[in-house]
């Protein structure tokens, strides 16, 4: 069976609600959810603050590492273990070190996800914060971006996709005008898991964050921060413990390498378990396989909106250059009174932001249905 268009609903739990709202926080394929219980009961056995424990636990943080590493094409002392994609924004904005002169390049300002905006416009009182101008669709103008680059542009931070309207940014093309010449950070939260195979190597970032609880199918508390190894020289870090430092016989702080150099603290380890396990549940179906059958999905339900009267649909016509978000309105009537009508009939969409303007987002996962997709434009069509 070509696995692309396999039904694995049934992997996946949600009490018979058609559950939409992937690109914020997804389902979890059964299989972690046993992981995690086993392995709350295996750490209970072993002692938590054991001898015993400590070997496990290493193993745990060593194979979710490895898995992420596959994933992205990296090596596993390359991935910090955070708790979101937010963590790992700010450990760049809040390491890097800058002066008066210098500038940051972001796109769209208020266009972007807060969280990947925030924390630079948080560095304007010390710095330039520069904004590339956007289309409709959140894409800009590669010239534009050349324009703005100077000998004093410390970094580049762009999301990898948007939130909003789903449009996949050119990072490659992005990269090049780089040139390995100025620091990149991506925030790849709407696409690790989401768009098929990542290769950090070719996408040429010095620093990309992204989470397990979006794309990946993972809890809620994992996150991942790619440090590129070289790269990791270029950031200070704003926080420090037993876990990321030692001293020297003089009591100076030493701090040790990547990935513990930004990691204070205990870890999620139950999260982290359940990360690894749908890890490996999505590299089974296979990453491109995924794309197919987000791409399939997402195409249908555009072109079922497109049939319905004063329907108006956000984001690239071409499938190539979106996610599998689906953002739309309806002339006349209220986003956030149709996401709830919606939800007492137990569809689960969300209603987000492009600027000012409020509209509906659809973000199916691979394991959704044709059958799902239909149902809610047919509920749609009550309104």
């Amino acid at each position: 069976m070509n696995l692309a268009s396999k039904d694995i609903s049934d992997d996946f739990h949600s009490s018979k609600k058609i559950y939409l709202n992937n690109a914020s926080v997804s389902l979890m394929p059964l299989q972690s959810i046993d992981a995690m219980k086993e392995f709350l009961i295996s750490y209970n056995s072993i002692g938590p603050d054991s001898k015993d424990s400590e070997s496990f636990i290493a193993e745990k943080l060593d194979n979710v590492r490895k898995i992420i590493a596959k994933i992205i094409s990296c090596q596993p002392d390359e991935v910090v273990l955070t708790q979101s994609t937010t963590d790992g924004i700010n450990i760049v904005a809040n390491g890097l070190s800058f002066d008066n002169k210098s500038n940051i390049i972001i796109r769209g300002m208020t266009h972007e996800h807060h969280s990947n905006f925030y924390p630079w416009i948080k560095l304007k009182d010390k710095l330039s914060v520069r904004s590339l101008l956007i289309d409709k669709n959140g894409f800009f103008e590669l010239d534009n971006l050349k324009s703005n680059i100077d000998e004093n542009t410390k970094l580049v931070a762009l999301s990898h996709a948007l939130y909003n309207t789903g449009s996949i940014l050119p990072i490659e093309k992005i990269s090049k005008i780089l040139n390995n010449k100025i620091p990149f950070f991506i925030d790849s939260a709407q696409t690790i898991g989401c768009i098929g195979d990542h290769d950090v190597s070719k996408l040429k970032c010095n620093f990309m964050s992204f989470n397990g609880s979006k794309w990946l199918c993972g809890p809620m508390g994992t996150g991942l921060f790619y440090c590129n190894r070289k790269s990791s020289e270029l950031l200070e870090s704003k926080t420090i413990g037993g876990e990321s430092a030692i001293t020297d016989a003089e009591n100076n702080l030493i701090f040790k390498d990547l990935p513990d150099k930004f990691q204070t603290g205990f870890r999620n380890y139950v999260g982290i378990v359940g990360l690894e396990s749908s890890a490996k549940y999505l590299l089974n179906f296979g990453m491109e396989n995924i794309r197919k059958k987000n791409q399939h999905l997402s195409t249908l339900f555009r072109e079922e909106l497109l049939k319905i009267p004063k329907v108006v649909l956000y984001g690239p016509e071409d499938p190539n250059q979106r996610t599998s978000i689906v953002s739309f309105n309806i002339e006349g009537l209220d986003s956030q009174k149709i996401v709830d009508k919606l939800e007492k009939q137990n569809i689960i969409l969300a209603v987000r932001e492009i600027m000012e303007k409020k509209i509906i987002r659809v973000s199916p996962h691979f394991f959704n249905t044709d059958s799902e997709m239909l149902k809610v434009i047919d509920e749609i069509k009550k309104l």
